[in-house]
Order: structure tokens, then sequence, then C-alpha cells
């Protein structure tokens, strides 16, 4: 394998395995079962138009737009409440199971992906990460595509693995308080998100 294609998909995958907005989307879509498809595919495809931009040299985006950064940030962090503060509400309420029905009440696949590129595309740490990090650091290696390209590969290989993978909790998650707890951890840690963006 090419250096400079295993050191993008090592740096790649360690900059989007922690748990965040997407991840925890992507893991609660995988546990229902719901698009699970198009939503992994929605995450790892923006990612790879982000990092090829990054590869490309559009990394300064922020530098010549000034009031790109703040926009992104405010926005990203008002709309991080406003899903927090969903799942802390369906937390406290309670009773949601793990359904595993083929027709089970699944929401339609258009607000779905909308709420999933809404969680990627107003984070500016994805900016962050994918664009400025990973852009300036492909320029170098000898070959900064093939480093954009080994990027590319980890979203693609993450995301399908955490969507596809959820299934192995779906025996803890068909009990309602586990319903509780994700959805707790998911609100909080939108939450997590939103007031470091706002103090940085």
């Amino acid at each position: 394998m090419s250096p400079s294609l295993f050191a993008g998909f090592a740096l790649g995958f360690s900059l989007i395995l922690a748990i965040g907005a997407q991840n925890a989307f992507v893991l609660r879509q995988g546990l229902r079962r719901q698009h699970v498809f198009w939503i992994c595919l929605a995450c790892a495809g923006s990612d790879a138009v982000l990092i090829g931009a990054g590869v490309l040299g559009f990394g300064s985006l922020a530098f010549h737009w000034p009031w790109f950064e703040p926009a992104m940030r405010y926005g990203g962090a008002g709309f991080l409440v406003w899903y927090g503060a969903r799942n802390l509400y369906a937390a406290w309420t309670g009773g949601a199971a793990l359904e595993t029905e083929e027709g089970d009440a699944a929401l339609a696949l258009a607000p779905v992906l909308a709420t999933v590129l809404m969680l990627t595309w107003l984070n500016p740490h994805v900016y962050l990460d994918t664009v400025v990090l990973l852009g300036s650091i492909s320029a170098q290696y000898p070959d900064p595509v093939l480093f954009g390209f080994g990027a590319m590969f980890a979203s693609f290989t993450f995301f399908f693995a955490l969507g596809y993978g959820a299934v192995l909790l779906a025996p803890f998650f068909a009990r309602p308080r586990a319903w509780q707890i994700l959805d707790a951890l998911v609100g909080l840690t939108m939450w997590a998100i939103a007031a470091k963006l706002l103090l940085m």
C-alpha cells in the first residue's frame, strides 16, 4: 500500500472515530435499521467532497470570506441546541423501544437525510477536520491525491461499519430504558458540541 494512501486512511479514520453529532445520528438510525445505506452514503459522500476540496487547495476559504466561519459556527450551534433538546425530551418522556419489523413507523427518507446533512454541513468542526487539517497535511506527502483517497476510504469504511454494525446492539436496545439512556447521551453530546462552538 502507498505510504500516502495509508497515512490518509489512518488520519482520516482517527479524526472521525470520536462520537459526535454525525456519528450519534448514524448509530441511532443503524439501531432502528431505517435508511441506513442512504445515511451512511450521505455522511461518507459529504466527507469525500470536503476532503477533495481540502486536497485541491480550498482550505483557505475562511481566510478569503471572513464571515464564513462565524456564520457556520453560530448556525451549527443553534441547530445542535435544538436537536439536543429534542433528544433530551425523548429521554425524559421515554416509551421508545427498538422496532425490528420492516413496516414499523419509519420516518420518511427526505427528512432523515435533511437532518443528517444539516448535522454534517452546519458543523464547523467538519470543515476544520476535512478541508483545513486533512487538506494541509496532504501537501506534506509525495502524492496528496492518494492521501485524500485514503481519507475518503476511511470515511466510507467508518460510517458503513457504524451504521450496519449497530445491529449487533439490537438486543440491548430492545428495552425502552436503553433508548432513554441513548437519547440522553446524544442530547448531552449535541449540547456539549454546541457549547464548544460558542466558546471558540
